[in-house]
């Protein structure tokens, strides 16, 4: 299809959707977007354990407030039981849009069904929502992180040598770490076939969980020995887990170590030596414009979205942001020239 064809069509299915969102309609809520007041936006979130989610609730928040919305913010520590209840209480209290970030993108699906009853659009951030007749999704390009991982490892393989690496995985529930190590493996697999990477284990490290990647990185030491090169851990979580994991066994700043998110201890490492590189996702930017669409949708205003997402049911409308490698090297002129570290919190200063 011609892209520009595509902008408009994508934009007019919107814009018809959300018409027939508004036509259904609900029960009036207070101060909502429907009354004439403000809009209210529900962001139902997986967990606040991490400090990456913090950050991200309190940027949407700040954008939406600023734009004149109100948001209503639940967690629900990684149990989907406990999140579907949580979206049934928001769409009970009237929201006019509803933002999920899904602990299982699968299990979101029934989150989507109810909303769409009450005549309510979805916005899934950052982690796709399968299976359902998703509104609008916005993310980083995740095939493009997984694939920026291990093109990064891929480089550090010496002239006529070959690699032996531990992957991790991050948790099965999550479509986007399926999105990391299909990335991952766009690069990896030419690579395990002509023999310069040998994979010596792997395996999914559940709910992202730092002391999982750390058991995952044990038993790959105590399969392969102390003769491994590198860890692609798929987020600096895991990568957190992992380098406990390699301190113990007297490998830290041996082992290259790829990481996600640009954590501040992340950061941290990095420059001490311990990591190797982070994936830095504009996380102000992504918050930011997950509140401008959240609201554009609670409004019913038309917008476009410029890619398309398989979730299995649909092509869901995408916003997709950029991504960049960090490493010690570019530190300064990355996350820190963005504002999103301080350099007195990463150096030490």
């Amino acid at each position: 299809m011609n892209l520009r064809l595509a902008f408009v069509l994508i934009s007019f299915v919107l814009s018809v959707t959300t018409g027939l969102v508004l036509s259904r309609g609900r029960g009036a809520a207070t101060g909502s977007a429907k009354s004439g007041g403000k809009p209210v936006i529900g962001l139902s979130m997986d967990t606040l354990k991490e400090e990456r989610w913090i950050a991200d609730r309190d940027l949407f928040t700040e954008q939406a407030r600023a734009l004149g919305a109100e948001v209503q913010v639940l967690s629900a520590n990684s149990d989907d039981t406990r999140q579907l209840r949580d979206v049934e209480s928001l769409i009970t209290s009237g929201v006019d849009a509803l933002v999920i970030i899904p602990h299982n993108g699968e299990a979101m699906a029934r989150a989507v069904e109810m909303a769409h009853a009450e005549g309510i659009p979805v916005l899934s951030y950052d982690r796709l929502i399968t299976n359902a007749e998703t509104d609008l999704y916005i993310t980083f390009d995740n095939v493009k992180v997984g694939e920026l991982q291990a093109r990064f490892l891929a480089e550090k393989i010496p002239a006529g040598g070959r690699m032996r690496l531990v992957r991790i995985y991050g948790a099965k529930t999550d479509n986007n770490a399926r999105l990391f190590k299909q990335g991952q493996d766009n690069v990896l697999q030419p690579l395990i076939k002509e023999g310069r990477v040998e994979v010596v284990f792997e395996d999914w490290a559940e709910d992202w969980k730092p002391e999982n990647a750390k058991k995952i990185t044990n038993a790959a030491i105590t399969k392969a020995g102390q003769n491994i090169d590198a860890i692609l851990a798929s987020n600096d979580g895991t990568a957190g887990g992992a380098i406990q994991a390699l301190i113990e066994e007297g490998l830290s700043g041996k082992v290259l170590v790829t990481g996600q998110d640009a954590d501040l201890a992340a950061c941290q490492r990095i420059v001490a030596g311990s990591q190797t590189m982070t994936v830095y996702k504009p996380l102000t930017r992504l918050a930011k414009s997950a509140a401008e669409l959240a609201v554009k949708l609670a409004r019913r205003q038309p917008l476009i979205a410029r890619a398309e997402t398989d979730n299995g049911r649909i092509q869901v409308p995408s916003v997709l942001l950029d991504i960049v490698a960090v490493t010690r090297d570019n530190m300064r002129d990355t996350v820190i020239a963005d504002g999103f570290r301080k350099e007195a919190e990463v150096y030490g200063k």
